[in-house]
């Protein structure tokens, strides 16, 4: 790697100017595409010779580094045998506003440009402009100065100065960096059987700048076996950056605890973890403003300091870290981790920093894209988030609120939600037979009513920030984003629930979008225990013809489990009836096989039901239940009921999918055996009945689509919950007369199918 720093103009003056606070009061969503519309409106008025778009770069040494520093600059007018750059920067405020002679970071830019221009073509003086256009008025303001060569220099100068401190420290981390990654060896003695083949299948895929699908099963290291090739490819170049992409906070801490191993053995890298804004919002609410948020207020003006003070000092910057330093520097701790994820080399974070439209991280360039690896860990559940990331609705009962708040207090927002509630209120009688209907589009008139709201609301918000009105602003801002990517992928549907009406865009096949959201890295590695079946993960996860899938046989001896199959039907409709049968199974099995058990159920309600009938038969038993919406620490209390060697039976009632079905490892004796009732299929519903009729239309299986895969995907996730470890041993008991029929049987794990009926 040689002393050249890449660094673009503007990426360079935000980082030395930056300056003020975290005001998330409000700003127009617009602003970017009417940027980019006043800028072109702007380039249309030049004269003829003038030029747009102009491409300049320079090389500049300082303090033993060259930094190569390049962008565009809007125009070059040339005026009377003199030149002019011209700087254009769109504005919501009124331009009333600007401070003085325009921005300080905008002149920056503009000098910047003004600069390489005149060095390279050996002018001695040059004008530069900010042109100030007014996104709602285009009403124009323009500031001019005439700078010599030598004061364009200066500045330039100070500004490297400013930014070579942070420039040195990321420079000489990343040399360290590469020659560590380069000498790091495997962090165990020993790979454990289809470890090395799947790091070996990473390394592959990043390489060859191909995306994996690799079904591994449980208990063989996942988070090891992606993170450490991933490391070993940063050392030979190819790849700058990792992201690591998971579901629960539980799979986030492996990921951690990995890079942590990978360091004792000898490895300098970076690595920080986002948690979500309002978990680690220092503040009673989460309200981003300045007059109420000290760590908001005068944000941008420490953040650079706290970035080098932690990057000096830290390589794992875990939430305790992150919060530690954002109170030594007073800065919010949400924003300082988003700030750090530009300037680190692994992100541990939620798969909506990648995948989500709205939440993306918008500053990630296609250059970096090019040297960065997504690894996506538990990917089966990308599929319903997924769903859930590119789907919106609204319901009539907001604006029936807003209409109330707002009569005679604000006229235009009263009547933009009448309107609304009243549209809601012409399809629910339109529809008045029907609890659910399909619409084939969105009404024009009710879109134009949804663009005026947002409009309005905006105005008010600019001037008045209203906190009742800021959520309903999102959600239709957000409404009206996604209703621009309706396609074959979507269903219109509305559903009554009681006197609301809620109309959703809902998402049914999300492998587009994700395609899309995708797009541009080197490699994504998708992974999994129960990716399967690989080809329906593959088509719904937005997989190519040409990618490679890998699944691995498990590591562990057919010896190690006992599975056992219980034919009782667990069907809603016979529950009451198999009752007594699924305890008396219960009572069989603890009296023959004492010890520690999870007992999943379908639903919560049916989990109560039993949990009574066993209770009445059964009162010395000790058993612990899961309760809904569980705090950490309740949760905590129950896993550490588990204890290893106990003399007496403990029966753990839980929820199938549910927080103890996934991610919960009970190592070594501290869990015998797993009984999972039901093939999990989802409940029958008019969502679910959508996604069955479109892909049947696509002549897939439809049912398999909608119930079957995601059902046994549960079932598998809560039976792996079982073997660990080489050490563990255990019994699984499938109960369902469905886990005898060929079409679950096939989905079970190869070390299950060899079972004994009950």
């Amino acid at each position: 790697m040689s002393d050249d720093i890449h660094i673009s103009v503007r990426t360079l003056v935000e980082h030395v100017f930056r300056s003020g606070s975290i005001d998330s009061r409000f700003r127009s969503q617009a602003t970017l595409l009417d940027g980019t519309r006043i800028h072109q409106k702007i380039q249309k008025t030049y004269q003829e010779g003038d030029q747009k778009e102009v491409y300049l770069r320079a090389e500049i040494a300082y303090d033993g580094l060259t930094f190569l520093i390049d962008g565009r600059c809007d125009g070059l007018l040339f005026r009377d045998g003199r030149v002019m750059v011209d700087e254009i920067k769109s504005f919501s405020q009124p331009l009333e506003q600007i401070e003085g002679e325009g921005y300080l970071v905008h002149w920056a830019q503009a000098k910047f440009y003004a600069y390489m221009y005149a060095k390279a073509n050996a002018l001695t003086e040059i004008l530069v402009q900010l042109t100030y256009v007014h996104v709602e008025t285009e009403a124009k303001r323009y500031y001019q100065k005439n700078c010599t060569l030598s004061e364009l220099e200066t500045f330039v100068f100070e500004v490297i100065e400013g930014y070579a401190p942070y420039a040195k420290l990321q420079h000489e981390h990343r040399l360290e960096r590469n020659e560590s990654c380069k000498e790091l060896t495997f962090p165990f003695k020993t790979y454990r059987e289809g470890q090395r083949k799947l790091a070996g299948a990473v390394y592959k895929t990043i390489v060859d700048k191909k995306n994996l699908f690799a079904k591994a099963p449980t208990g063989i290291g996942k988070t090891i076996s992606t993170l450490f090739p991933a490391v070993k490819a940063i050392g030979e170049g190819p790849l700058n950056r990792v992201f690591y992409l998971t579901a629960k906070t539980i799979t986030r801490t492996t990921a951690e605890e990995a890079f942590s191993r990978m360091r004792t053995g000898g490895l300098c890298m970076n690595t920080v973890t986002i948690t979500a804004k309002d978990k680690v919002c220092f503040k009673e609410e989460t309200n981003c403003q300045k007059d109420y948020c000290e760590f908001a207020d005068g944000y941008y003006d420490r953040v650079n300091d706290a970035i080098l003070d932690i990057l000096s000092n830290e390589n794992g910057m875990t939430r305790e870290v992150i919060e530690a330093y954002a109170r030594k520097h007073t800065v919010c701790p949400f924003e300082f981790s988003l700030d750090l994820a530009y300037a680190v080399d692994a992100i541990i974070c939620d798969y909506n920093y990648i995948f989500d439209p709205r939440v993306s991280l918008k500053r990630l360039f296609e250059e970096q894209k090019k040297s960065t690896v997504l690894l996506v860990d538990e990917a089966h559940n990308l599929v319903d988030r997924g769903r859930e990331m590119f789907s919106s609705s609204l319901n009539k009962e907001m604006f029936l609120q807003l209409k109330k708040d707002f009569k005679g207090v604000n006229k235009v927002i009263y009547g933009a939600a009448s309107k609304l509630n009243s549209s809601f209120i012409s399809l629910k009688k339109a529809n008045a037979d029907k609890n659910e209907f399909i619409l084939e589009q969105l009404d024009e008139a009710f879109l134009e009513q949804l663009f005026q709201f947002v409009e309005d609301t905006e105005q008010q918000l600019l001037t008045n920030s209203s906190q009742s009105l800021v959520e309903p602003y999102f959600m239709v801002n957000n409404f009206l984003k996604i209703s621009e990517l309706l396609d074959e992928h979507y269903v219109i549907y509305a559903e009554k629930n009681k006197n609301d009406l809620v109309l959703k865009l809902f998402c049914i096949d999300p492998s587009k979008l994700l395609k899309q959201m995708g797009k541009g890295y080197r490699s994504k590695v998708f992974f999994s225990a129960t990716l399967s079946p690989l080809p329906y993960y593959q088509d719904i996860l937005g997989g190519n013809e040409e990618d490679y899938a890998l699944s691995i046989p498990s590591p562990f001896s057919i010896e190690q489990v006992d599975v056992f199959i219980k034919p009782l039907s667990t069907r809603y409709r016979d529950r009451e009836q198999t009752k007594d049968s699924m305890v008396t199974m219960i009572k069989s099995l603890i009296k023959n096989r004492p010890g520690n058990y999870l007992i999943f159920f379908p639903s919560y309600q049916y989990l109560l039901s039993v949990y009574e009938q066993f209770k009445l038969s059964d009162e010395e038993t000790q058993t612990i239940i899961q309760s809904t919406g569980m705090t950490e620490a309740e949760r905590e209390a129950f896993l550490a009921a588990f204890m290893p060697d106990q003399k007496e039976t403990l029966l753990g009632f839980a929820v199938l999918g549910g927080i103890f079905s996934e991610g919960v490892d009970l190592i070594g004796d501290r869990l015998n055996g797993v009984v999972v009732v039901g093939v999990g299929l989802p409940q029958l519903c008019f969502e679910r009945n959508l996604i069955k009729d479109h892909f049947y239309k696509k002549d897939k299986n439809g049912f398999d689509y909608a119930y079957v895969y995601p059902g046994m995907n549960k079932v598998l996730q809560a039976g792996g919950r079982l073997i660990r470890s080489e050490m563990d041993h255990g019994a699984i008991i499938l109960v369902d007369d469905r886990f005898l029929q060929m079409q679950y049987q096939m989905l079970l794990p190869p070390e299950w199918r060899d079972y004994t009926i009950i």
